[in-house]
């Protein structure tokens, strides 16, 4: 994909599908800033990857200004510029709609949605002025999920958050199209992080999910961070504005199918 010494954010880096980002993006030669909340997590990320690239963590909390404001800045301080953004960080909150607090739903949207949007906003105010001061545009890659097009009763705010990042990046697109800055988002299915580790131990659970997965098979972060470094990459020159579904054929699915024993 080229991203040799493509300076690189990527928000909650630390585990799961953010981490399997950063390993690709450092595997293929990029600078990556990994940004998330928790601390020890992230120097372990930091610690784990190895490559022709490097990484380097940021201690972040994507819904506070404040703390856009310093990792932007300490990316450029330590990169020198930022040439791709990668909007992972997301959290969930299971309660049924009506038993749902304010605060939970506040909280979910402030990490998924808002978040992005102030990282977005951040980082792409700085390269629309290397843009003018005629500097190569970069990419920004969104995360959303197969929840933005269908819901889960008992995930309000993520569903909503999630069906938010689409416009979010139809609208970013179209905003900084003018400066050849391309935005575009990916929407997982269903994918092997802790969060849905647990299956493995629940096999009702897994047959659930496998049951609407025609690929019969629970897919993997890697997989996921391939299609980042996809759209990161000059490869994806003219596709902006994109959500991208990498969910084993489950969005097209309007049954079960069987689950193989």
């Amino acid at each position: 994909m080229n991203l040799s010494n493509k300076a690189t954010i990527v928000t909650g880096g630390a585990s799961g599908i953010g981490l399997a980002i950063a390993e690709r993006f450092v595997a293929e030669g990029a600078r990556v800033m990994i940004a998330d909340i928790d601390d020890a997590r992230g120097a372990k990320a930091v610690a784990s990857l190895s490559g022709p690239g490097e990484a380097r963590f940021h201690q972040t909390n994507v819904a506070v200004r404040a703390d856009v404001d310093s990792l932007v800045a300490a990316a450029i301080a330590a990169f020198g510029k930022i040439d791709v953004l990668v909007n992972n960080a997301g959290i969930v909150h299971a309660a049924d709609f009506l038993d749902l607090a304010e605060a939970d739903f506040d909280r979910v949207l402030g990490v998924n949605l808002k978040g992005s949007f102030l990282t977005g906003q951040a980082v792409a105010r700085h390269m629309v002025e290397r843009v003018k001061a005629g500097g190569e545009p970069g990419s920004i890659v969104n995360m959303s999920s197969v929840n933005a097009v269908f819901a889960i009763a008992n995930q309000v705010p993520y569903s909503v958050s999630k069906g938010g990042i689409n416009q979010l990046t139809k609208v970013m697109a179209l905003g900084l199209a003018t400066y050849a800055i391309r935005v575009n988002a990916i929407g997982p299915g269903s994918i092997m992080t802790d969060m849905l580790a647990s299956v493995n131990n629940d096999p009702a659970a897994k047959n659930r999910i496998l049951s609407r997965t025609p690929l019969g098979r629970i897919g993997q972060p890697a997989e996921i961070a391939a299609i980042a470094a996809f759209l990161a990459s000059d490869e994806a020159s003219y596709i902006t504005g994109q959500t991208i579904y990498a969910d084993g054929g489950r969005l097209p699915l309007n049954y079960v199918v069987p689950v193989k024993s």
